[in-house]
């Protein structure tokens, strides 16, 4: 070293230590997927603020360690354009909202978790994602069955500040700490997808295993949603199909399925749409399917009045503001969103939104359903079928719009870009690959 060369300081080399070790990284991003699934127990206990505070005390960490990882994270082809532009139409949004201030707060709120999704998609491989969603999600489901039991068995009373109604002791429905029957069932549903991923990839133990799929199904048991109910039978045929066509040898059989795949697909949509009364009958939802018809309609009214840009971009629904307090008061009753990610984001970003947030999935759904009925490593097939259970959901519900549904949407379309991106075909600058005049890396 010559005399001219400047020393780093011992703490600063042992600060960026810290945030590059292996060991930081997980329980960082433990911290950063239990906030994303736990927001709304937050929100119960310790309100707004105090979620605030959470996320952003998590976020500066993680940006923390974002950088001290940059170096090593390879950039090239990896953010998703679809992503990009959906994500900054919605800020784009702010110039012409009606409620530009909360407009600016809802930006900000997404960007935190486009980020936080960011950090674990580029700074964890998709093994190590896979074991952090599912070690958190055994704690929470856990922790959800042992306060139902509490509430509804034990002490027969309601726990009103977790929104825990004691429902067990009469087969449920039950919420957890998820505020919803539907969102605690969205959550078992992709706690049972992560779970068998991570047995099938060795990552756990039989027995762990076993005990985790068997505390989900009990939850999806007694969360009695009409909506996950449709959704588990299209993740067992999604997940049945997508084995299927990953032990077929032969490329030009394999086309040939695939085809006749998207066809059955979409014959079956046709008549499940057609036929949905009677579906609906059998699965005793017609009650959930009246409360959100009257909400669609009123939405729909709505949408023409901005149909191209939208009223500007909100996230979850302010019932102080207009539109969502005329809807509110058309249908007798708060709600929170628009109970279906589609017409919600119509109604706050236009139909140009609605186009930019179709192509997201639509890009995101095809290349995680090639790379996983392609590649070998079943680790490809946990993209897919999460992205099939929050599409399927978004049908009836706007999870996948914010907090953990969006981190999810986020770190699968992210996944899916760094296998199938047309980047990928583009030079390399020579710095990046270490190859310096000897063109790029292939």
């Amino acid at each position: 070293m010559t005399s001219t060369a400047r020393r780093v300081p011992r703490w600063f080399a042992l600060t960026r230590a810290l945030f590059e070790s292996a060991r930081f990284s997980r329980a960082l991003s433990l911290c950063v997927v239990g906030s994303a699934f736990l927001t709304t127990a937050i929100k119960d206990v310790i309100g707004w603020p105090g979620l605030i505070g959470v996320l952003a005390a998590v976020t500066a960490v993680a940006i923390c360690s974002f950088i001290a990882h940059w170096d090593v994270i390879e950039w090239h082809g990896l953010l998703p354009v679809s992503l990009l532009v959906f994500v900054g139409w919605c800020a784009v949004s702010v110039v012409w909202s009606t409620y530009q201030w909360a407009t600016l707060a809802a930006v900000i709120y997404q960007w935190i978790f486009t980020f936080l999704a960011l950090y674990l998609a580029l700074v964890r491989d998709a093994i190590q994602i896979v074991r952090v969603i599912g070690d958190v999600l055994r704690v929470l489901l856990a922790a959800s069955l042992a306060l139902e039991v509490l509430s509804g068995l034990l002490i027969d009373a309601p726990i009103k500040f977790l929104g825990i109604a004691g429902n067990l002791a009469q087969g449920g429905p039950i919420s957890g700490l998820f505020g919803s029957r539907n969102q605690l069932g969205l959550v078992a549903l992709i706690a049972v997808v992560t779970f068998i991923i991570e047995w099938r990839t060795k990552s756990v133990t039989l027995g762990l295993a076993v005990f985790s799929v068997a505390v989900a199904l009990l939850c999806l048991l007694f969360a009695n949603s009409p909506v996950i109910a449709i959704m588990i039978v299209i993740i067992l045929l999604a997940a049945a199909a997508l084995f299927g066509i990953r032990h077929i040898r032969r490329e030009r059989w394999k086309f040939a399925v695939q085809v006749s795949l998207g066809g059955v697909t979409l014959a079956l949509a046709v008549l499940a749409f057609i036929f949905r009364a009677p579906i609906i009958e059998l699965l005793h939802g017609r009650s959930v399917i009246t409360v959100r018809y009257e909400v669609w309609l009123q939405m729909w009214h709505l949408i023409p009045v901005n149909e191209l840009l939208g009223w500007g971009w909100i996230g979850f629904w302010r019932g102080s503001l207009p539109p969502y307090s005329l809807i509110n008061a058309m249908t007798g009753a708060p709600h929170a969103n628009g109970l279906n990610a589609f017409l919600d984001v119509w109604l706050q970003v236009g139909l140009v939104g609605f186009l930019l947030f179709l192509l997201l999935l639509g890009l995101a759904m095809g290349r995680s359903w090639l790379l996983g009925s392609n590649k070998r490593s079943v680790i490809y097939a946990w993209p897919p079928l999460i992205l099939i259970a929050l599409i399927g959901t978004a049908m009836a519900e706007s999870t996948m719009l914010y907090e953990s549904g969006w981190m999810l949407t986020v770190i699968c379309t992210v996944k899916a870009s760094q296998g199938m991106s047309w980047r990928q075909a583009l030079p390399v600058a020579p710095e990046r690959t270490g190859e310096q005049g000897r063109g790029p890396a292939h």
